[in-house]
């Protein structure tokens, strides 16, 4: 029929898989190898994403060491020995090339700020842009002989750096140490060149670098002592922009070191006041042995709440986002900080038993409190001791281990009582339990 006909084409019947089915080379593949593939690719795709700011950076080291270069190959070709026979700095720097200096700066400068890209800092990418304006001018300006091609890979540098802005998101003091430094040395770079150059411009003459850099700190810290002045309106002009720039440099440096220090603190009490309102229906876990830290790992893994109380100078083992406390954990002081009354459970598994009891008897201590105390028993003779203090669950490593091992071997079935025996303190006559309640 027209309609069999039309829902089929040489006999082949027209179906949502025969749609869907793959071409080419995938259609020779089975789906868990299609799948299969796709993992591959998302995967070596996600590395290089990850590399993307490595690479950044070495092609930002590329593009200061062009810059550094010229300078490096006049001095290898031994072209210095000439330069400090002249009469006066301002010869010896016509001499050089008064660009070259810059130039050279500014190469240090990019070498200095691929450090910080490296390691994703955001004000090494955002200093980067910055150091890319003058590093573009000079090599325009200076034209000696790769001018266009430099031109271009620095253009497509700006451009990576630009595209990827996204992966540069750390602040640390690292970063901000590298700006402040290298804001502070090319503010004194620029003033000690421009005070030996405009030397014959003030009174008295700058004429040595000991007098150029005097001058050029008391110009950057706005301090004037008044012992050497600009005579020209170009000499003025030019102390007017080191002052300028000294404030600028000085007030946006304490800021790149300290920012990170304020904002790391400021965090911080953010994030302790966040844990403190979310300890509600939490476990208070008490202690850092590696079985701690495994069931640590488990309960995270199953997005339980985890409040961990370590003794005072003990090595927290524990990620950096763990909400933890340090202090005695037998203290009330410490478990009401904890949010022992909103808890759920409390584990006491320091690798000292006494410690365990005394902190399941500062557990009973709270009458409101509906948390259930589990204690580890770390040495087998102190079980019985341990359960005296009737906790809701006791935990023997070692018993358990023997127990179930001996069971296994024996080839018994592991049944709920044997569980029971192992696990849950066993009833006791009320003369031989210990008075929990406050007196």
């Amino acid at each position: 029929t027209a309609a069999s006909q039309a829902s089929s084409v040489g006999s082949i019947p027209i179906t949502r898989s025969n749609v869907l089915k793959p071409t080419g080379y995938l259609a020779h593949m089975s789906d868990p190898q299609v799948s299969s593939v796709a993992g591959v690719v998302h995967r070596v795709s996600g590395r290089l994403r990850a590399a993307v700011p490595l690479i950044l950076a070495l092609m930002v080291a590329v593009s200061g060491l062009s810059l550094i270069y010229p300078l490096v190959n006049r001095v290898w070709l031994g072209e210095h020995l000439d330069w400090f026979d002249q009469a006066s700095w301002r010869e010896i720097i016509d001499t050089i090339g008064l660009i070259e200096l810059p130039r050279v700066f500014v190469g240090l400068c990019l070498l200095l700020m691929s450090v910080g890209l490296a390691v994703r800092a955001r004000l090494a990418w955002a200093f980067s842009l910055v150091v890319y304006v003058p590093a573009l001018a000079i090599t325009i300006y200076s034209d000696w002989g790769v001018t266009s091609v430099k031109v271009i890979y620095d253009l497509a540098v700006v451009g990576l750096l630009i595209q990827y802005w996204s992966l540069f998101t750390r602040s640390s003091l690292t970063a901000g140490t590298l700006f402040a430094v290298a804001s502070l040395v090319s503010l004194l770079w620029y003033a000690i060149l421009g005070s030996l150059y405009l030397g014959d411009q003030f009174t008295p003459q700058i004429k040595e670098l000991a007098d150029a850099a005097y001058f050029s700190v008391v110009a950057m810290s706005t301090v004037g002592f008044g012992d050497i002045v600009p005579i020209s309106h170009v000499a003025r002009l030019f102390v007017v922009s080191v002052i300028v720039l000294g404030i600028t440099v000085f007030a946006t440096s304490i800021g790149a070191v300290i920012g990170p220090i304020i904002s790391g603190k400021l965090r911080q009490i953010l994030r302790q006041k966040a844990r403190k309102s979310m300890r509600k229906n939490h476990t208070i876990l008490c202690g850092a042995t590696p079985l701690a830290q495994t069931l640590y790992a488990s309960l995270i893994a199953k997005n339980e709440l985890i409040t961990v109380v370590l003794k005072p100078g003990v090595d927290n083992p524990y990620p950096e986002s763990a909400d933890v406390l340090f202090g005695d954990a037998s203290s009330t002081d410490v478990l009401s900080q904890a949010g022992v009354d909103n808890a759920s459970y409390v584990l006491a598994l320091r690798e000292d038993d006494p410690d365990n009891a005394f902190i399941v008897l500062a557990v009973k201590s709270f009458l409101n409190s509906k948390a259930k105390t589990v204690a580890v028993v770390n040495e087998s003779q102190n079980l019985e001791k341990i359960r005296r203090v009737q906790p809701d669950l006791v935990f023997s490593p070692q018993i358990l281990a023997a127990e179930l091992l001996a069971a296994a071997m024996a080839g018994q079935q592991v049944d709920g009582s044997l569980i029971s025996e192992l696990f849950f303190a066993k009833p006791m006559a009320p003369d031989a339990a210990v008075d929990t309640k406050p007196q």
